[in-house]
């Protein structure tokens, strides 16, 4: 094994958005490939999402479960999707899914700690102020509970 096959790898919080793709990209020009990585996106289930808003929806658990499946389905198809993307520019990288019950971020920093990452890459949705403050960023959370190097990959300007 190389020496750097014994780094720790990139962890890329990857949940198929621009944002997400484009943190990816900010990356390839700063780290020197080959190098591990792994894609990870993150799903909640119906009930933990409804939770974690204060919300409450009747409805039968066959439903739910339902819709749970599918969301697990697509977040294991978003990260083969990334995995996809980061060997396509150079990364030994593989895809995991991770759900989530105590917020993205949480789940991230979990995951982070889990493999030892070396540096964390996530993109900026750009939700707003009002928004943000609301409902929460996932990469200002990340930017201020973690105890490992973030990379957090801008928004493109409007029109860009």
């Amino acid at each position: 094994m190389t020496e750097e096959g014994l780094k720790p790898p990139v962890l890329f919080c990857f949940d198929g958005s621009e944002g997400s793709r484009r943190a990816m990209k900010a990356v390839v020009d700063l780290i020197d490939r080959p190098v591990d990585a792994i894609v990870l996106t993150v799903w909640e289930t119906l009930a933990t999402r409804l939770a974690r808003t204060g919300a409450f929806v009747g409805g039968s658990a066959a439903a739910g479960a339902d819709i749970d499946a599918q969301e697990e389905s697509y977040a294991r198809s978003i990260a083969e999707e990334g995995a996809l993307r980061a060997n396509e520019h150079g990364y030994r990288a593989s895809a995991m899914t991770r759900e989530s019950f105590e917020g993205v971020a949480h789940t991230i920093l979990e995951t982070a700690d889990e493999v030892s990452a070396r540096l964390i890459v996530c993109g900026q949705r750009g939700r707003g102020p009002v928004r943000s403050a609301l409902l929460g960023s996932v990469s200002h959370t990340l930017a201020s509970h973690t105890r490992r190097p973030v990379l957090i990959a801008p928004e493109a300007p409007a029109g860009a």
